[in-house]
């Protein structure tokens, strides 16, 4: 369904931008939703999805979107120390990989939130210490996943699949309150999130407009200045 969503905006500023495909990495805390997140936007199975208590993308997947864009599916973090340690070694070696000795391989990078929980330390651990200094604001993206269970499944319309008045009030504050978050602990300035929900795929193509209207203009140098 979404892999032809926009494609001619998505195809004709990557042709102007001249570089192909646009690399996306797709990050979070365990538990936040990143592989129903790429089923959503693909409309089908193609990241497993983990129901017990370990996480289920323990390696580094890609998906195409079309032949100009690509996701890249990572662990999550807030397993624990030594599974954290583990899985920031594999993120940093996916930031680092260069092509062409000029330009750095991801492009953006997606990081997912839980919409329902308060402990947002994994979410600004990941962007404080791992994509800080790797990415510039503008190419860092945050989205919070599972709007239907934000207020624990209160005030979602089953029948419509969307958020009564009183859930989207609470998740527009939530929203405002994590981009503050991150401003205040990280000094990153990220352009203000989205929120949505994988599994009932509401918002899906707000979260698509998000990532389609903030790609970048030009390759990750590595000469960029962070």
């Amino acid at each position: 369904m979404y892999e032809n969503y926009r494609k001619y905006d998505i195809e004709s500023h990557i042709d102007k931008i001249g570089f192909e495909p646009l690399d996306i990495m797709v990050t979070g805390a365990t538990g936040a939703g990143k592989s129903s997140t790429l089923n959503a936007f693909f409309d089908r199975i193609v990241s497993k999805v983990g129901n017990g208590a370990d996480p289920e993308t323990m390696e580094l997947n890609s998906y195409n979107i079309t032949s100009k864009m690509r996701f890249w599916d990572t662990p999550g973090l807030g397993d624990g120390i030594l599974r954290d340690i583990e899985h920031a070694e594999k993120i940093t070696g996916l930031l680092q990989k260069t092509h062409h000795d000029r330009f750095y391989f991801l492009d953006l990078a997606l990081v997912i939130v839980e919409a329902g929980t308060r402990d947002i330390g994994t979410t600004i651990k990941i962007i404080d210490q791992v994509l800080k200094g790797n990415f510039p604001a503008n190419r860092v993206l945050v989205a919070l996943n599972q709007a239907d269970f934000a207020m624990k499944g209160y005030h979602w319309d089953h029948i419509k699949c969307r958020p009564d008045a009183v859930l989207h009030n609470f998740l527009e504050e939530k929203i405002s309150s994590l981009q503050r978050r991150i401003y205040e602990s990280t000094g990153m300035k990220v352009c203000r999130p989205v929120c949505y929900s994988a599994k009932y795929r509401y918002n899906i193509d707000r979260l698509y407009d998000l990532i389609i209207d903030n790609m970048p203009t030009a390759p990750r140098s590595i000469s960029e200045e962070q």
